[in-house]
């Protein structure tokens, strides 16, 4: 034994290898959850019938796992300002979960998180508006 082994011998005390002879039995085994049981995909209908309405389309999409189709008719029909209120909030929180969001129709939006993308044609043609309503796309509200 050289100058260094006495020096940690007397300061630590007797060397002991025991801590080295570690059997396969010694050990605990974790289970860890498998990988391939990822939580599934949800797409789920909303109805706005007014303003606080948005708040479960929103906390769905703030999830992280949920597709929301949301149908604004009921809202259009009561109050467009509240409509528009609505959608701008919408908007916002899918900027801010980097998701997307795209009507379709008169009377639908989808809200999809960050993983989805809405597919838009390059030119797809408008429908003609109902009497008194005018065009709803999204740019327009």
């Amino acid at each position: 034994m050289g100058a260094f082994g006495k020096l940690r011998e007397k300061l630590f005390g007797e060397r002991n290898d025991d801590f080295l002879d570690e059997s396969p039995e010694d050990y605990v085994e974790i289970n860890t959850p498998e990988s391939s049981s990822r939580s599934k995909i949800i797409i789920k209908p909303f109805v706005m019938h007014d303003f606080q309405d948005i708040k479960h389309p929103i906390d769905a999409l703030r999830d992280g796992y949920t597709i929301a189709l949301v149908n604004i008719r009921p809202l259009k029909d009561k109050d467009i300002v509240e409509l528009k209120r609505a959608i701008n909030k919408l908007k916002k929180t899918c900027d801010a979960v980097e998701g997307d969001i795209a009507g379709f129709g008169e009377d639908w939006i989808v809200v999809a998180p960050k993983f989805a993308e809405v597919h838009r044609q390059p030119s797809a043609p408008r429908l003609p508006s109902r009497q008194g309503f005018g065009s709803t796309s999204l740019s327009d509200i």
